[in-house]
């Protein structure tokens, strides 16, 4: 008998551990559906594909090299509860002026480069105050009001770079200024600093090209921002994220730290615009900072990030899928349906779309919190009528 009671027992303490278990996997799931989604739809991709995997692998290291700095500038923002900030255009805005003052005095490679790192740093810092500022004002709606912060600056930039140049700015440059003498060309190609970073120390393994000094900057970025969470100030960006109300409780400057995120988010853009356009080798004048905010965003939520957490690796992470499905979404709409522009309209769709749905899963979870808050208050409102009488 007592060995069948110590049966029974055994058996109802390996219940809940199963129980506990199931409900882990469960929420790892539900924590890591998307880049399990995307991961699986990589793979097929490549599969359908038929590219060859040598080709693959080159454009991804050289897509990950140009792309990982900016979609790690978004991290900072939303850590202080700032949301997916899309006004890092402002900060690759600042980047490419400083790389075409750089281009204009023909400072070559390393100097180029940091020249123009050094030129955009006080611009960004001004753009990024600006911006803080603005998104004080408009708590609770921060992630429209930067994309809307966005489409002013371009406004501004557009002003500056079509007409003030040659007029107001005395530019006499035929390399970057149109024929007329008034306006910059569309693209400008960086002859004096293209691959200055790439090729400051460049390594071939299996014959893939790997630029060690972009991945060395990057590598120093992440280890920064965990040294920065470390701090004061990251201790401050977090409590801000978690709880305004609580953090301002508890003695922090709330505006001013939020002020602080969008400078270092702003900051870090600009030279992850610069560390970017060395990469390709040419500035699109009035295009190339402008889809930059959709596709860093969509990289990080791809990550299996959100509107209110993200983390270094969701950021790795999430850039190196989406790329990887940027590179073989043409060949395999070719291969599927015979135009490969259909691959195209699909990543262009899951680069809108992913954000389209981690914006309503996050109104829906601020919904439900919300309705869970009033419940929670209305049952204790019940208890302490009933102990009353």
């Amino acid at each position: 008998m007592k060995e069948g009671v110590q049966v029974k027992e055994g058996l109802r303490v390996k219940e809940p551990l199963r129980v506990k278990e199931q409900l882990h996997v469960k929420e790892l799931l539900r924590r890591n559906a998307v880049p399990a989604l995307f991961l699986c739809m990589c793979v097929l991709g490549v599969l359908i594909s038929g590219q060859n995997i040598r080709y693959i692998a080159q454009e991804l290291i050289s897509r990950l090299a140009r792309n990982w700095f900016l979609v790690l500038s978004l991290i900072i923002p939303v850590t202080a509860g700032l949301g997916l900030n899309f006004a890092i255009v402002l900060g690759a805005m600042a980047g490419q002026v400083g790389l075409i003052v750089a281009t204009h005095c023909k400072l070559p490679g390393l100097v180029g480069l940091i020249t123009a790192v050094v030129l955009s740093i006080p611009i960004a810092i001004l753009l990024g105050i600006s911006a803080g500022h603005v998104l004080n004002k408009a708590r609770g709606r921060e992630m429209i009001t930067s994309m809307m912060l966005g489409f002013f600056a371009n406004g501004l930039y557009l002003l500056v770079f079509l007409f003030m140049v040659g007029t107001v700015f005395p530019i006499d440059n035929p390399e970057i200024v149109l024929d007329t003498g008034v306006g910059l060309r569309g693209t400008i190609e960086l002859k004096y600093c293209k691959y200055a970073l790439d090729n400051l120390l460049r390594i071939k393994v299996l014959g893939i090209n790997i630029p060690v000094g972009s991945f060395a900057v990057v590598i120093a970025l992440c280890f920064g921002m965990r040294w920065l969470y470390k701090t004061k100030l990251g201790q401050e960006l977090r409590a801000v994220g978690q709880d305004m109300g609580v953090a301002s409780v508890a003695g922090i400057n709330v505006d001013r730290t939020r002020v602080i995120a969008m400078v270092l988010s702003t900051v870090l853009a600009a030279i992850g615009q610069v560390i970017f356009l060395q990469n390709m080798g040419t500035i699109n004048t009035f295009n190339s900072h402008q889809q930059i905010g959709t596709v860093a965003i969509a990289s990080l939520l791809v990550g299996g990030a959100s509107v209110t957490s993200a983390t270094v690796g969701q950021g790795l992470i999430g850039t190196l899928l989406f790329q990887l499905l940027f590179i073989v979404s043409p060949a395999a709409g070719q291969r599927l349906m015979g135009n490969a522009q259909i691959g195209e309209f699909f990543r262009v769709f899951i680069g809108y779309g992913i954000i389209a749905v981690a914006l309503l899963i996050h109104s829906w979870g601020r919904k439900s919190s919300l309705e869970s808050a009033s419940r929670q208050a209305m049952m204790k409102e019940e208890a302490k009528t009933t102990g009353s009488m």
